[in-house]
């Protein structure tokens, strides 16, 4: 499994909860692009889309 590390203050929007891209629940963490995404849901789409190259 991929483990993101998120420790900056970047990953963190203290203005407003968004809902998750991948989930929908609201969370206040972004990902490197700004998009909101919890980091569990955001390894674990890592993780699925790495195996779907590794196929290929």
């Amino acid at each position: 499994m991929a483990l993101l590390n998120w420790r900056s203050a970047d990953h963190y929007d203290h203005t407003s909860d968004k809902p998750c891209t991948i989930c929908t629940k609201p969370t206040p963490l972004r990902s490197d692009r700004g998009k909101p995404v919890h980091k569990v849901c955001a390894e674990q789409w890592l993780d699925t889309h790495a195996s779907q190259e590794d196929d290929a």
